[in-house]
């Protein structure tokens, strides 16, 4: 992969858009009768306009660390290719069938199995202090990874559906959950999308996990679908979203790449730091609706 080149500038125009949109959802959304809602200092959002030439960038508190529930998923993901590419994972199955669970399903069964064949670590008892601290080096290798291509976070923890145990929970409570940026999210993704997060070939088939179906009947009912209460789910059925979200009782995320058949494809990546933001189901659509409605029609770019 390459390495990490985050924007040292931000586009005026672009970041103008941004602001009102966070704007829009204060209004919208802001705190109420003494209870907490969407606030500046609880938000990150980084936008990317893959129209411009050059690419234009804007953020808002997008280089600051959250906890990034499912959405870690994608890097596990990459890092799965980077790996079997590289000779130190043998393709299989298997392995497919991982892939395809972590980012079409959001499975944490499969990202469980990731992360231990990523790091030839496994969950289990507690462990004296001098194998914890060899087992917590070895699950360390996707954070050497990552930040030795210059992106900020913490990248070695499973998701979980009740909690961790054992070993797991030792290395929890260090201080040390998964942290994100959503700057660095948005790199991933743009890096995907231009087919250098590893070979194009390699990155086609990471989008072709994130491809969703915006037909209503194709997700409503499903529990587990990653359109109602996020980002694709204000986008007209003539769009193509592709993306993965991530929730937990106490954040609600979404990393998305959309096109619009008027509009140059662009990447939105937006994460709300608090159980307000779980549970309002209506913010991550409002910010695709106030974004698909304010940004020019142009030229598109074919993804």
């Amino acid at each position: 992969m390459q390495e990490k080149v985050l924007p040292s500038f931000v586009d005026a125009t672009l970041q103008s858009l941004l602001d009102r949109a966070i704007a829009h959802l204060v209004e919208q959304f802001g705190d109420r009768d003494g209870q907490p809602g969407v606030h500046p200092d609880t938000l990150a959002i980084t936008a990317i306009d893959l129209g411009a030439r050059p690419t234009t960038w804007a953020h808002h508190n997008g280089d600051r660390p959250i906890y990034p529930a499912s959405i870690i998923k994608l890097f596990y993901v990459v890092a799965s290719y980077v790996w079997e590419d590289a000779g130190k994972l043998t393709p299989s199955a298997e392995l497919d069938r991982s892939r395809y669970s972590a980012i079409v399903h959001s499975s944490n069964d499969a990202t469980s199995y990731l992360l231990d064949i990523l790091t030839g670590t496994t969950s289990g008892p507690e462990l004296s202090p001098i194998a914890f601290q060899l087992w917590q080096d070895r699950r360390n290798v996707l954070n050497r990874y990552f930040h030795a291509l210059g992106l900020p976070g913490n990248f070695c923890q499973k998701t979980w559906t009740d909690g961790p145990y054992g070993r797991d929970r030792q290395s929890y409570e260090l201080n040390n959950r998964n942290r994100l940026t959503t700057n660095g999210t948005a790199w991933l993704m743009h890096s995907i999308v231009t087919g250098q997060a590893v070979s194009p070939e390699r990155s086609q088939a990471i989008l072709g996990l994130m491809k969703r179906d915006l037909d209503p009947a194709t997700y409503i009912g499903d529990p587990d679908n990653q359109i109602q209460g996020f980002l694709g789910e204000a986008l007209p059925l003539d769009a193509q979203l592709w993306s993965k979200a991530g929730e937990t009782s106490f954040s609600r995320h979404d990393c998305a790449l959309i096109q619009l058949p008027d509009r140059p494809p662009y990447i939105l990546v937006a994460f709300g730091d608090g159980p307000e933001y779980f549970n309002n189901w209506k913010w991550l659509p409002a910010l695709s609706q106030f974004w698909l409605e304010q940004m020019q029609p142009r030229s598109t770019l074919a993804v």
